[in-house]
Order: structure tokens, then sequence, then C-alpha cells
């Protein structure tokens, strides 16, 4: 497994669960530019498969209970506990989070859930009720022969949804522009992962997490818990909302400007929220 430590603070040690699945840690190095200033002890971290991590062609490694098996062993081997453990998940990541969460908040002094709805049937809704009708309806007629037609690596689907779906859902300006480490990140997916659970469409789940929820479960997590919703998300900011209210110790971060990387196109609300929570629950005792 990869991990890069950046900082030194017994308090607030972060660490950094990114999306896909088969995605990279790389788009966190937003966050090189405000954690350190602040004092923050955090870890970037690619998970297996992914880029900087070994990559075996095992089919039957993609399942969440091992991805969870595998945190807990990065956790014990950086040395974080209750007194400074801090999990943030990203997407995907957010998935793993509260799914760790569920096994091992003992060791946890702090939960941050990015930019992730808390069930997938939920979000496959959401997609059909509010993003797909925000496609031209020609457009999306399109889309979903090409998906029906499983023409995945049709050069045309990419056309099709990155100016109609990812300049407006997944980061909000134009592709040309897109942040290197965004860019790095999304070229180093690992599709032998992605598509086995998270399932081939732009446009909703369908792989093995198709019927993931853990809505009802929250309430187990007692730990502090931030979630962080954008308006312009590919989540629905409702939902992030009511996820925080399910937390018995749960907050809300909203990104008014923001989508599903909203620590790039809001980023000043995004990163001064992460760091409110961080600092007000690093600097209390565990309870």
């Amino acid at each position: 497994m990869w991990t890069k430590r950046s900082g030194d603070n017994p308090r607030i040690k972060l660490l950094l669960l990114h999306g896909g699945p088969g995605c990279t840690s790389e788009y966190f190095e937003c966050f090189d530019s405000y954690l350190p200033q602040a004092g923050i002890e955090y870890y970037h971290y690619d998970q297996l498969g992914s880029q900087r991590s070994s990559q075996p062609d095992i089919p039957e490694l993609w399942e969440i209970e091992r991805f969870v098996d595998e945190v807990e062993q990065v956790r014990v081997a950086l040395g974080l506990d209750a007194s400074n453990f801090f999990l943030l998940g990203h997407s995907w990541g957010g998935i793993l989070a509260i799914e760790y969460a569920l096994r091992h908040q003992q060791h946890l002094k702090g939960l941050i859930v990015s930019n992730m709805m808390a069930s997938i049937p939920a979000y496959n809704r959401y997609a059909e009720s509010v993003l797909m009708p925000d496609i031209p309806p020609a457009v999306l007629a399109e889309i979903k022969a090409i998906e029906a037609a499983r023409d995945y690596d049709n050069p045309r689907y990419m056309e099709l949804l990155i100016p109609h779906h990812y300049e407006h859902h997944v980061l909000r300006m134009p592709h040309a522009q897109w942040p290197d480490p965004v860019v790095r990140a999304f070229a180093h997916l690992n599709p032998k992962i992605y598509i086995p659970m998270q399932g081939p469409s732009e446009l909703g789940g369908s792989g093995k997490l198709l019927n993931w929820d853990r809505m009802n479960d929250l309430p187990k997590i007692t730990v502090p818990t931030l979630t962080i919703g954008a308006a312009h998300d590919t989540m629905d900011p409702l939902h992030m909302a009511a996820m925080a209210r399910a937390f018995p110790r749960g907050r809300h971060l909203h990104c008014p400007n923001g989508s599903h990387m909203a620590m790039y196109d809001d980023q000043v609300t995004y990163v001064s929220g992460l760091l409110d929570f961080l600092q007000d629950v690093g600097s209390a005792a565990r309870g």
C-alpha cells in the first residue's frame, strides 16, 4: 500500500480515502495548499489496485469487506488511534468510510463523508429524476443508446458526457481547464475495479454496489461526523443534509457553488468547513 504523510500533529491525523473504486489519491493534492498551513497531519493513500499501490488482477479482492480490512491494516501500520484518527472518504471513499466506522468506530476520533449518499438506490433515483433530465433529450437518448449497446469504449460516449454531465455535476469548469491532479486521477482509474463495483455507466450505479444502503444504520455511528454536500453534485444535496441529521453527532457542510469535486470548484467553502471540523473535534477529548 502506498501512503504519504504530510505534517506532524499528535491530535489530528487525517487519512484520505479516494473515490472510484479504483481511482487514486492524486486529486487530494489540492489539500497540500491548505492543510500544512493549518497544522494538520494527513495521509495520502492509494487503495489496493490503484495507481501507486500494488495492482493485483484478482477479481475476488474487490469487495467492500476486504477494502474495510485494508483500511484497518493501514490504520494500524500508521499508528493512528481514537485520540487522533480522522477518516475522510470522498465519493466511493465515503462508502468505505461509513463501512469502516460501522465496524471500527472505536478507533476513530472523527469521520468525514464527502460527496457520497448513504444509499446507492437513492442515488440511482436521484440520477433518474434530476441528473438525466438536466441533459438535453436528444443527447440523453444517444447516451442511453450507447449504454444499451454496452459500447462504453465508443469515444462518442465521453464526447457527450463531458459537456453535458461532467462539466455540470462532476467539476464545474471547462474540461480543458481541469486541474492536473484531477486529470491524472481520472486517467489512472483502474476499470478492473471500477466496472465490477460501480458499473460502467456514468449516470448511476449498477455493479456490486447496486443495492448498498446504510441510511438506516447511520445512527449506530456515534463519533462526530461531518457530511459534505454540494448544490450541483452528482449526489443529492438534500440527502447529504439528512445524513448529518441521522448521525447522533452529525454536522453538515453545504457547498453552494460546488459539484462532486467541490474541493476544487467551491474550494474555500469546502476547505474552511473541513478545517473548522477538524480543529473543533481535534481540540476536544474523545467521548
